[in-house]
């Protein structure tokens, strides 16, 4: 049932609500789930995958069969690391080994964990880890080991973090921790995901000769939401904006949130974003490299979310008093753009570039920058896709030479003929003129004017200018009366 309030919002935002009606309605799937041919265990991925993220539930169902299950166990595998890491329910002592040992227990069968708080949203997903073990198995090996490698590596760097007393204290610290941490969590999951697309040899072997490309798919989707969730993160006595930063603009984490400081945050987010902009070319860059539909859908979609949710938060003190995020007929809008090709994507980038531009402030302190990091991704999408193809050039050209031609033959043109249209139209104009006084003269004698009075008004103003000369004459012309009832001639 729809709450009355979207009710009204998509009564007045009529574009938004076509669009979720066009996605509903028209989306086909690239490739659609085959339930059939599923085992019981890979079902229930499925259903804990649907219940750990719908954004990327949706996109994941989508992908080529040869993709399918080995992305949603990697992302499951993932997320269980994830809920470990994000306890804070659990020490320590016991969270670092779980970490740093989690890619042994995908070997072992029926492994599982329960030592998450009862509160833990996704608690239940480690309860039934075997089910995730157990398609981790049936993979094919080059998928087997891209997962525990990536696996191996994230576990050890958020063990790294978890046991260091400065960032459980204070946060991160400097723009270089904040680049590794960001890594640790999504850097690498770009990685791997990047590994299984050239593997199924869906991407450009290139993409692996270029790691900052991949590497910046996951930064630039984890700074959007480090950015986006810096209320709910310092609810929960998190801080993941680097103090390098935010201490350029506030003496504490704590005083960004203050209204007094309003400029001031919104300043320091401003610097955030900037921070993120860095990537972006990155990835529009590596989405040049796919070579599947459905694989292309599944990166674009969440980047084409991520450069809306940046313009969102691009000088809008919201975020730091309430969690925001796009509408859902906005998402429904990029998810259109990004399930056709590269330039449409490209274009929904520029437009959030554009918002962004016009409501950067001059005096914001990163104003400058903040312009040249949207001109140059707007200058990489120009490379690729010229504003000004080659056919409108000389589609102009053409314009502009017949433009020419029929000047040059007005300006030859007869004299005489040009004449006859001028007489044709004064005497068109004086036609007019003589319809439209008979019209007034006869509408005036209905409604009673006398012609008779002004004619004799007219007569007696003009003797007194002429002295009576042409008037007195014509009065005094009478006939001369003759005997024989005949005048004179």
């Amino acid at each position: 049932m729809p709450k009355v309030r979207d009710i009204l919002y998509y009564a007045v935002h009529v574009q938004e609500l076509r669009s979720i009606i066009q996605w509903k309605v028209w989306h086909n799937p690239v490739h659609e789930r085959d339930e059939s041919t599923e085992t019981e265990s890979a079902k229930i991925c499925f259903k804990y995958l649907d219940k750990t993220s719908r954004s990327f539930s949706a996109v994941i169902k989508e992908l080529h069969p040869e993709l399918l299950l080995p992305v949603c166990v990697f992302y499951l595998v993932l997320r269980g690391l994830d809920t470990i890491e994000d306890d804070t329910s659990i020490s320590a002592t016991t969270k670092e080994p779980l970490l740093r040992n989690f890619h042994e227990n995908l070997e072992v069968d029926g492994w599982h964990f329960d030592g998450n708080r009862p509160e833990e949203k996704d608690r239940e997903l480690l309860v039934n880890f075997r089910y995730i073990i157990t398609e981790f198995k049936n993979m094919k090996p080059a998928y087997q080991a891209i997962i525990k490698d990536i696996t191996q590596k994230m576990g050890n760097g958020m063990a790294d973090y978890c046991l260091n007393a400065e960032f459980n204290e204070v946060g991160v610290n400097t723009v270089e921790d904040y680049d590794l941490y960001c890594y640790y969590v999504a850097g690498l999951v770009g990685e791997g995901l990047t590994r299984m697309f050239v593997e199924s040899k869906f991407a450009n072997p290139g993409l692996l000769e270029r790691p900052q490309l991949h590497r910046s798919m996951g930064l630039f989707l984890q700074k959007v939401n480090i950015i986006r969730d810096i209320r709910e993160d310092f609810d929960d006595h998190r801080k993941f904006w680097p103090r390098e930063i935010w201490s350029q603009y506030v003496d504490s984490f704590e005083d960004l949130f203050k209204p007094e400081n309003r400029e001031k945050a919104l300043n320091c987010s401003s610097h955030m974003i900037l921070n993120a902009l860095d990537h972006a070319d990155d990835c529009l860059f590596f989405l040049a490299g796919l070579r599947e539909q459905s694989v292309f859908n599944f990166c674009a979609i969440p980047q084409s979310m991520a450069i809306a949710t940046l313009d969102l938060c691009f000088r809008n003190y919201a975020m730091f008093q309430r969690n925001i995020k796009i509408t859902k007929g906005e998402a429904c809008q990029l998810m259109t753009a990004s399930t056709q090709n590269l330039q449409v994507v490209s274009e929904a980038f520029r437009k959030h570039l554009h918002s962004i531009r016009r409501k950067n402030r001059p005096e914001d302190p990163n104003f400058l920058k903040i312009s040249i990091a949207c001109g140059k991704v707007e200058q990489f999408i120009e490379s690729i896709f010229p504003s000004q193809k080659v056919e409108e050039i000389l589609a102009k050209g053409k314009a502009a030479e017949l433009q020419a031609a029929i000047s040059a033959r007005e300006k030859t043109a007869p004299e005489v003929g040009s004449k006859k249209e001028t007489l044709v139209l004064l005497g068109g104009v004086l036609s007019m003129m003589l319809v439209i006084t008979g019209i007034m003269t006869y509408i005036a004698w209905l409604m009673g004017a006398r012609f008779d009075v002004a004619f004799e008004e007219i007569k007696q103003s003009w003797a007194q200018l002429t002295g009576g000369s042409l008037f007195q004459g014509l009065d005094q012309v009478q006939p001369t009366n003759h005997p024989t009832g005949h005048g004179e001639l």
